[in-house]
């Protein structure tokens, strides 16, 4: 059980500077070469997990700061370092090096491109479209070759979440791994369609440009730093992707809701343990973001009646990825209001 206290200063925010940790060794481990080009991986999926524990979880509910500006700034340095991440892996991919050593920085940067790159996408994909927040959150996302992403998520994933509507929603008993095979053509298709059902139709289509656009950063990257590294940015862009969707998988693994249903705290799953939240800019607070989602992130309060992970998403990597091991895990976690065939009232 939290405690509520009123009289509790904001936490500070200089802990969230942790998250800009990843991207610096990245780009370090880059430039260095050889086996520093594993640091990232190591720590994001190796330290993460352990720190997720050992710091473990907030039990206060902390006012909001009055002033987001130090978080504004944050997320502007996560966009420019991770593309700063990606130019290194390319200069890192066209010297000679051997193929082991490229394999391996593709997938540590590709790491810091979900957390440092789609986070700062997801959050700046929510402001007001075409504005200069905006346009970085697409940046962010052509960076790994997923610019539907914002569609999907804000015109279907908030409005049919939980439900079979939402191909975002991972179903109860559904592996991670069939879960990303499904959503992920789901996820653009299902951006393809709502806007044909504009009329915009072939190239007319945002999707299909967007697409068009990708095709073309590919073979930009190829002409100018040789195919190695477009594979490499090709690899990073899939493991960023991946890294995406599991956290997708995990906000709202098996909780479901009837279409029409009234979307409560009960159907995303959240996390109070700090590290996760600190690094991550607060997306564990999910369920609060599905409820006020015009709220920034140090916005975010966490609810007292949304299940609880057993960890947060780093502590989750590992387990999520052994199928029956996870079920074991989160299946005594569920709340009754989301077991399959529950009757829930409608709006």
């Amino acid at each position: 059980m939290r405690i509520e206290e009123t009289a509790l200063r904001p936490e500070a925010w200089g802990w969230h500077l942790l998250g800009l940790i990843n991207p610096l060794v990245v780009i370090a481990g880059n430039l260095l070469g050889g086996p520093f080009v594993a640091a990232g991986v190591i720590y994001m999926l190796g330290i993460g997990p352990f720190l997720d524990f050992f710091l473990g979880t907030s039990i206060r509910h902390r006012p909001a700061r009055e002033s987001g500006r130090p978080f504004e700034v944050m997320l502007y340095a996560h966009a420019f370092l991770q593309l700063i991440a990606v130019c290194t892996l390319l200069q890192l991919a066209s010297s000679r090096v051997p193929l082991w050593i490229v394999v391996v920085a593709a997938v540590s940067t590709g790491i810091n491109s979900g957390a440092s790159g789609l986070i700062v996408a997801h959050e700046l994909g929510h402001r007001r479209k075409k504005t200069f927040p905006w346009w970085i959150s697409q940046l962010n996302l052509v960076s790994v070759l997923y610019l539907h992403f914002t569609t999907e998520h804000n015109q279907t994933h908030h409005k049919h979440v939980a439900t079979t509507a939402d191909p975002a929603t991972a179903r109860y008993g559904e592996s991670v791994w069939w879960f990303i095979a499904r959503t992920v053509p789901g996820q653009f298709i299902d951006a393809w369609q709502i806007h044909a059902k504009r009329g915009h139709l072939l190239m007319m289509n945002p999707v299909a440009r967007g697409a068009v656009l990708e095709m073309l950063l590919v073979v930009s990257i190829a002409v100018a730093f040789g195919m190695l590294s477009a594979c490499a940015f090709l690899v990073q862009a899939a493991v960023a992707v991946f890294l995406l969707e599991y956290i997708n998988y995990l906000r709202h693994y098996g909780l479901q809701r009837e279409t029409g249903a009234r979307q409560t705290a009960a159907h995303s799953w959240q996390s109070e343990h700090r590290w996760s939240r600190w690094t991550l800019l607060e997306l564990t607070r999910h369920p609060a973001h599905h409820l006020e989602s015009g709220k920034p992130f140090w916005k975010l309060k966490p609810h007292d009646d949304a299940p609880e992970l057993p960890s947060g998403y780093y502590g989750c990597f590992w387990v999520a990825l052994i199928p029956p091991l996870w079920r074991r895990l989160i299946h005594p976690r569920m709340p009754s209001v989301s077991v399959p065939g529950a009757r829930q009232k409608p709006a």
